[in-house]
């Protein structure tokens, strides 16, 4: 089987998020999955094979974690689309269809720059008390918490330096009840973007926890900006270390996140 790495939300190589893509024939068991991803060690796997285009879809998309699978990755849906066009699987001037378990049709289409363009559900966060512990973990003042349906937080704190400058336990960030916490405040004063973040998983992801640039938090980050700057066209920059740019548009119940993407690795699933 074909596997690649793309990095996703980048425009040169290392950085943005990478992700591996497993470009499958037939279906493959989840438990296989499981362990592809682990081996893969990124924050997330992507398994993509071809279906019957009268199901209203052209490939079905899951995703996996080190540890769990997901219901919704924008990085690894961006890389998948990358690779398809890429290899030649997906005609170059047609949209991509995948069909998820969780998230409904996800649609990717290609602009004559290279970037892709996801048509995702919005996710809008809803107030909410800060958790017990929230503050302590994360080591800063918090100056207001939204939950959404996905079960992330959305943290505000001060400024962009609080978000840059984050050092949190990560595991008594663990012991919140949230798929992923993510971190925002207004950027500063011309950046270039919007809105910066920083977005931790420890229930999910090795290590340090932190995901270098999460696509399915900006279907609630656009939400949580766009009527406080009163615009629906947004850009985010993700300040990780390895960083990136998500643009996004808000469409209704819907939000389009874009960017670009590199291939660094290309090869073969041997087992």
């Amino acid at each position: 089987m074909r596997m690649l790495v793309v990095d996703a939300f980048a425009d040169r190589p290392f950085t943005g998020n990478p992700a591996g893509v497993c470009l499958l024939t037939d279906a493959a068991e989840p438990a296989w999955m499981q362990r592809v991803a682990a081996e893969m060690n990124h924050s997330e796997t992507a398994f993509v094979r071809p279906v019957d285009p009268g199901e209203g879809a052209d490939f079905e998309l899951r995703w996996f974690t080190p540890r769990v699978e997901v219901a919704l990755c924008g990085h690894a849906t961006l890389a998948s689309a990358h690779a398809l066009y890429e290899t030649g699987v997906a005609r170059p001037r047609r949209p991509v269809r995948f069909r998820t378990l969780h998230s409904g049709v996800l649609t990717v289409t290609r602009d004559e720059t290279g970037r892709l363009s996801m048509d995702f559900p919005a996710c809008p966060p809803e107030p909410v008390e800060p958790p017990e512990g929230l503050a302590a973990a994360l080591g800063v003042r918090v100056d207001g918490v939204g939950r959404n349906v996905q079960n992330d937080l959305i943290v505000d704190v001060a400024d962009e330096t609080v978000v840059r400058d984050l050092a949190p336990d990560v595991r008594a960030l663990a012991e919140i009840d949230a798929r992923g916490v993510a971190v925002t405040a207004a950027a500063d004063p011309g950046r270039g973007y919007d809105f910066v973040s920083r977005f931790f998983a420890p229930r999910v992801l090795p290590g340090d926890a932190e995901d270098p640039v999460t696509g399915s938090a900006h279907c609630a980050l656009g939400p949580h900006w766009a009527p406080r700057l009163g615009r629906d066209a947004l850009t985010g920059h993700q300040a990780s270390a390895r960083g990136g740019h998500v643009h996004l548009v808000l469409r209704g119940d819907r939000v389009v996140l874009s960017g670009t993407a590199v291939t660094v690795l290309d090869g073969a699933l041997r087992t």
